[in-house]
């Protein structure tokens, strides 16, 4: 008895040893298992590392360009793909998605009783969610340590995804073939159309792909693909998310395919393109590996009817045997925003940007400038100044000796309105000295000029270099007000998931006086105006029977240099051409090319738009009065020709014109 007694205590400390020791064996396990789920959390999602195409878009909204790494991806959220697509992919993929956390065990051990007894592998199990974890992973090598990884990558993503952000990265990750990774570029190449527009039998086209692209696209093999789409049109039946009716149709549709990706390096404004990509590496702070394959949606301020319009004036304008080079800006006077821009008159031949890179001397377009300072400091159009052939000598032996166009020289005193007009170059050195060298060089600073000015007696002339977008931005000035305004190419930029990571501020800052902007601008609509006609013609006369409207302008030229520049309230534009090395223009017709080019520019622009977006308004700080253009006094009926000039209230002139007393008008 007491043997027996001793057996059964023995029997009953092995039960409860291996009860207590399977006890801590389970809990060991639950505890491994709790701290993988904590580890699985504390790692977070995995990184979504998908390489995706930054799209460039115009104002309007069309693309002018896009960067990727050769894969076309563009990411778009569940809600913009077809229905049917989805259910086609689900249907064809993993019935039971919405069911499982990431693994089918069910499939699995079918599929593996099914290869076992084929002894060939003829079936797969990997869900959505396996598939989008190796498609995140990049790499497709069949060793173990990549399925271990593919497998972490699963439960990583359940557990810090729902369902629909798992389905919605799996459609924007698959591969189509023919380089249309993600199911909006595939519907694109395919279909030519968006994701959210994909019929039934195009989704299951397209979602019958992914098995094999070099195999099942219909571009590369149309029966196969033909086969796996009614498969997938009787797997959609089967789980009930078409009808068999709509099944049958969907296989009896005619599909046609376009086989053409839709977005390519633009044709259009590639300068103006070159341009956005550095902004977005500097201004927006963007690395270069994120501007490739980011996924971004760049939305830039180019008009592809201004750019059209300005390619179409170059051609037009420039002779093809001609070497003459090009230099375009134009801008929205109000935001800054660069509407239009030609960096030269090829692309392919040389990139070289002269809109954003060439410094070159800005000749008379610089007087604006001066006069708008000589406003500030006490003149009006009506000052007079004589305009004779003159020697200017400094420090006892320099001499400078400024000239007029053709040495045409009034030998009198002429008004500033007029020397403008005619571009006095003996007036404008005059205004300059007068004012002291410093005061220009601070002035175009005021402008948004950074170029650097060399305080000389020349400069009146603008014989120190500027960009074509910093006269584009000072003329804008003039034209606004005086408010100040920067050149500007990006309006927004949004990642893949549509968050804004930086947009244009609106910023309004006055700089300029508004009523002497606004004088300026008068004083510049007079180079087309020829009651200032007199010992010179003006100098807009070529064009100005080719416009519709008033501009206010300038031009300018120097021996290797022309200019137009010009503006209304609405629309500014800059034109530079010249040779690349600065040889000299010689010929008669190279020198009206700027002029020709703007000109036919604004007018096609405007064409179209309201009146008045145009219509220079003067502020409440000016007055209006008839002024005798060749005295700048005020006109009496009996003066030949008088022009209405504005002036800041209490600046207008007093004196009234008598020369015509005698003589009455003509």
């Amino acid at each position: 008895m007491e043997t027996e007694t001793r057996a059964q205590r023995k029997k009953w400390r092995t039960i409860r040893l291996l009860t207590f020791t399977s006890i801590l064996a389970i809990g060991a396990l639950g505890a491994l298992i709790f701290s993988f789920f904590i580890y699985i959390k504390i790692l977070g999602p995995p990184p979504l590392a998908i390489p995706q195409s930054t799209l460039y878009y115009a104002n309007d909204g069309s693309v002018i360009g896009e960067s990727n790494s050769g894969e076309k991806r563009y990411w778009v959220s569940l809600d913009e793909i077809s229905p049917s697509a989805i259910n086609a992919a689900i249907a064809i993929e993993d019935r039971t998605f919405y069911n499982h956390s990431g693994f089918d065990f069910k499939r699995i051990v079918g599929a593996v009783l099914a290869n076992i007894k084929s002894m060939n592998k003829v079936q797969g199990a990997s869900t959505i969610t396996q598939q989008y974890a190796r498609n995140l992973f990049l790499t497709m090598d069949k060793t173990w340590k990549r399925k271990i990884y593919e497998a972490i990558y699963t439960i990583r993503l359940e557990a810090n995804y729902n369902k629909n952000e798992i389905l919605e990265g799996y459609l924007n990750t698959i591969n189509f073939g023919h380089g249309a990774y993600g199911i909006e570029a595939a519907s694109q190449f395919y279909f030519g159309k968006n994701a959210s527009d994909l019929t039934v039998a195009e989704s299951a086209m397209l979602m019958g792909i992914p098995k094999g692209p070099g195999i099942y696209s219909p571009l590369v093999n149309y029966e196969k693909a033909k086969n796996r789409q009614l498969l997938i049109l009787k797997s959609m039946q089967e789980t009930k998310t078409i009808t068999a009716q709509s099944a049958s149709e969907a296989a009896e549709e005619k599909l046609n395919f376009t086989g053409i990706h839709p977005h390519h390096k633009a044709d259009s404004a590639p300068y103006f393109y070159d341009v956005v990509k550095k902004e977005l590496l500097t201004t927006v702070g963007l690395d270069e590996r994120v501007l490739a394959l980011g996924g971004l949606k760049v939305f830039t301020t180019l008009d592809p009817r201004q750019q059209e319009i300005a390619e179409n004036a170059m051609n037009v304008t420039f002779s093809e045997e001609s070497d003459i080079q090009v230099g375009f800006a134009a801008m929205d006077p109000k935001t800054g925003f660069v509407t239009a821009l030609i960096g030269g008159r090829d692309y392919d031949d040389s990139p070289f940007n002269r809109a954003t890179q060439a410094v070159r001397q800005p000749g008379s377009t610089f007087k604006p400038l001066l006069y708008y300072a000589a406003l500030e400091r006490g003149f009006t159009p009506s000052t007079l100044i004589r305009s004779e052939p003159t020697t200017f000598t400094f420090g006892g032996t320099t001499k400078y000796t400024p000239h007029n166009f053709n040495n045409q020289y009034a030998n009198g005193e002429v008004t500033m309105a007029q020397a403008l007009a005619v571009s006095d170059n003996v007036y404008a050195v005059k205004t300059h000295l007068f004012l002291g060298e410093g005061v220009l060089v601070d002035t175009v600073k005021k402008f948004g000029i950074t170029s650097k000015m060399t305080p000389v007696p020349s400069l009146a002339l603008g014989t120190s270099g500027v960009k074509v977008v910093e006269l584009l931005n000072a003329y804008s000035m003039l034209a606004n007000g005086g408010k100040k305004v920067e050149p500007i190419f990006i309006q927004k930029v949004v990642d893949y998931r549509g968050k804004v990571i930086y947009e244009v501020e609106e910023k309004e800052e006055q700089v300029l006086k508004p009523e002497l902007a606004f004088i300026m601008s008068q004083m510049m609509t007079g180079m087309f105006d020829p009651k200032l006609n007199g010992y010179a013609t003006v100098t807009g006369a070529s064009i100005a029977n080719q416009m519709s409207r008033v501009y206010a302008g300038k031009s300018g030229s120097t021996q290797s240099d022309s200019w137009m520049a010009g503006f209304t309230p609405g629309l500014a534009a800059v034109v530079w051409t010249g040779y690349d090395q600065g040889k000299e223009i010689t010929l008669t017709a190279d020198k009206l090319y700027a002029k020709n080019m703007w000109i036919r520019f604004m007018e096609q622009s405007i064409q179209g738009q309201p009146e008045k977006l145009h219509t220079f308004k003067p502020p409440a700080g000016v007055t209006a009065v008839p002024v005798d253009p060749s005295n700048g006094k005020l006109a009496t009926n009996l003066c030949p020709v008088f022009r209405i000039t504005y002036f800041e209230k209490g600046t207008e002139p007093e004196d009234i014109c008598t020369e015509h007393l005698l003589t009455g008008p003509n």
